[in-house]
């Protein structure tokens, strides 16, 4: 056999490898993020059996604001879960993960109203939201070191790419059952009870899940295990934890946050806010909103791992331009228009338009981060950067724009999603580079057919 042919059977087996274990990875980042939208998806059905308040408008603010409180637990479960995979591996971090996530949708399925429990089914609820919040905390870091580890070196954009397609499919999941039960029930049933449905569906998902990723291959290396579990000496940081971050990596953990924050603003408004905003001031019936948020959101998870091969042809920096430019120019005439239309296929292509433009940021994102740092602290700077991000500007975008609508003053929310891609838009221009070696690069082969060069090795780490 020629050493040509024995050169393709290799790379054909890398790939059949990293398509495995990117299918078991990607699965659980699906059921872990449909467990975190249903939520939104069914507020308006369960929201009065947790919050008093008579008005629509209000209840939906409460509602909001209770979905907004379990990102501040994000943070948190990224320290936990980053510091885990990086000093005992990714496989444990993603099964004990998961595992939070399902008995989180099981207990709001079996949970109490305000009817029956008074006050406390309030606070099960948010304990319980706390918890999810905790979880997907640690999932996002843990998931997008894993796949971008996991990636064959010339395809890590394609690859990658597959966890925005599970993240985005597990919305469209839930909107799938939100739609399939609005056929199937009557409003009083869905509202009455059949809105735990859902959880419930999340639950026995997750356990599947757990089942699967019992065989994922791990991606760190026994050294790192080793180091991490060995005494040092003085001055000295072991792996995975927050001295060695803040101590040698505190700038690209700063980068992280920044690349993170006007995407993150971007992605909740066009596939979480933006159903209700829909709901409350296009005039749409919600029967049409939910097929117009689905179908969107199909086209949107299909054109990720495009986004992905786009970026490793031409690299990484050229999609976040795409979506700074493109974000900073249109969000306020894509959200006005939407706001005062009522024909559905206007409301589809305004939403459509959207996505295309934070598709740019969606599809590689958590590779760019996952190549700003080394694997001996790659878990826990990608997680914590992204959940901090997510914490202070995504997670609230629900309750800043429910906040914004009863005030009347909407205008001000788009404002404000402009300026956050704005500010992102100058770390892009400024912070990053592009095709050049990363740490990736340096430990698992380089991205790019011209290889760097050796003087290159130790110039800005931070590049995508």
């Amino acid at each position: 056999m020629s050493t040509q042919q024995t050169e393709v059977q290799s790379e054909a087996a890398q790939t059949r490898r990293a398509v495995s274990n990117i299918l078991k990875g990607s699965a659980g980042n699906l059921v872990e993020w449909y467990d975190l939208y249903v939520y939104t998806v069914f507020a308006a059905y369960f929201q009065s059996h947790f919050f008093n308040s008579q008005d629509d408008l209000q209840a939906g603010l409460e509602a909001m604001a209770v979905f907004s409180t379990s990102f501040l637990m994000r943070p948190i479960g990224a320290w936990f879960f980053g510091r885990y995979a990086d000093r005992k591996g990714r496989k444990a971090a993603l099964t004990l993960s998961v595992t939070l996530m399902s008995a989180g949708s099981f207990a709001i399925a079996l949970l109490p109203t305000t009817q029956q429990v008074g006050v406390w089914a309030l606070v099960m609820l948010i304990f319980i939201r706390l918890v999810q919040g905790f979880s997907v905390g640690g999932e996002y870091g843990t998931s997008a070191t894993y796949m971008s580890e996991a990636a064959t070196s010339k395809r890590r954009g394609f690859f990658s790419s597959f966890q925005y397609v599970t993240l985005i499919g597990g919305q469209m999941l839930a909107l799938l059952v939100l739609v399939i039960l609005q056929n199937a029930m009557p409003k009083g049933d869905l509202t009455e009870w059949g809105w735990r449905i859902p959880f419930a569906i999340g639950g026995v998902a997750a356990l599947v899940v757990l089942w699967l990723r019992r065989s994922m291959e791990e991606t760190v290396s026994e050294e790192q295990v080793r180091a991490a579990q060995a005494p040092v000496a003085a001055g000295e940081a072991q792996p995975g934890t927050m001295r060695l971050l803040f101590t040698q990596y505190w700038k690209p953990l700063m980068i992280c946050i920044g690349v993170t924050l006007g995407g993150t603003v971007a992605f909740y408004t066009y596939t979480n806010f933006i159903l209700k905003f829909m709901n409350d001031t296009s005039g749409i019936a919600k029967t049409d909103t939910s097929v117009i948020n689905f179908w969107a959101l199909f086209i949107f998870m299909l054109l990720q791992p495009v986004y992905g091969m786009i970026s490793d042809k031409v690299g990484r920096k050229p999609l976040l331009l795409w979506f700074g430019i493109t974000g900073v120019l249109f969000t306020w005439p894509l959200l006005s228009t939407l706001s005062g239309t009522k024909d559905p296929f206007t409301a589809f292509m305004l939403m459509l338009g959207g996505l295309l433009i934070v598709g740019g940021y969606t599809s590689i994102n958590a590779l760019v981060k996952a190549e700003l740092f080394p694997a001996s602290i790659r878990a826990l700077g990608v997680g914590l950067g992204y959940a901090i991000a997510n914490s202070l500007f995504g997670g609230t975008v629900p309750l800043l724009g429910a906040a914004f609508q009863k005030a009347e003053r909407v205008d001000l929310f788009f404002t404000y999603v402009t300026v956050a891609i704005a500010i992102s838009l100058v770390v892009y221009i400024f912070a990053l580079k592009n095709k050049k070696t990363t740490h990736l690069d340096r430990e698992q082969g380089d991205a790019w057919t011209r290889p760097a060069k050796d003087d290159d090795k130790d110039k800005d780490l931070i590049n995508a």
